[in-house]
This record gives structure tokens, sequence and C-alpha cells, in this order.
């Protein structure tokens, strides 16, 4: 345990930044799972599958901008996931 007053607070505020960061990535996890369970269940639904990769691309953006993950990751799932929309609409 740290004994210094800074060290302390730099402890704090490491637990709360990391505890954001997860809310972010999970929610990240959950989005995207949304989109991948939606275009597995009805392949013909393009419209709503449409509606999940807008905010499955939007939530990777905003990861990306806050650093959670990079943003050639972030480029790269939204990629891919254009890839199976684009699979379904065409």
């Amino acid at each position: 345990m740290a004994n210094i007053k800074s060290a302390k607070k730099r402890i704090l505020v490491t637990e709360t930044k990391t505890s954001q960061n997860r809310m972010i990535k999970s929610s990240l996890k959950t989005t995207l799972k949304k989109f991948e369970v939606e275009i597995a269940s009805t392949p013909n639904n393009a419209e709503v599958a449409n509606v999940l990769f807008i905010k499955a691309a939007k939530a990777l953006d905003m990861a990306a901008q806050k650093g959670i993950i990079h943003k050639n990751m972030a480029a790269r799932k939204k990629s891919r996931l254009a890839a199976k929309l684009n699979a379904i609409v065409a």
C-alpha cells in the first residue's frame, strides 16, 4: 500500500478510470454481439441490421477515440462488419 498522499490519489484515480474503461469495453462487446446475433438470426432483415451496424460503428469509433481500443482495430472491425452487412444486402 502506498504511503505518500499523491500515490494514494493515483491508486484511486487508476481504479476509477479502469472501471470506466471496463464499462465502455463491455458495452462495446454487447453492441457488437447484438449486430452479430441479428445477422445470424434474420439474414433477410437488412433495415434492422443497418441500424445496428451504425450503432456498432459509432461505439467502435468512440472506444477508439477514448483510447480503449486501437484505432486500427476499430477500423478493422468496422470493415468486417460492413462486409457482413453488404453480404446480406446484396
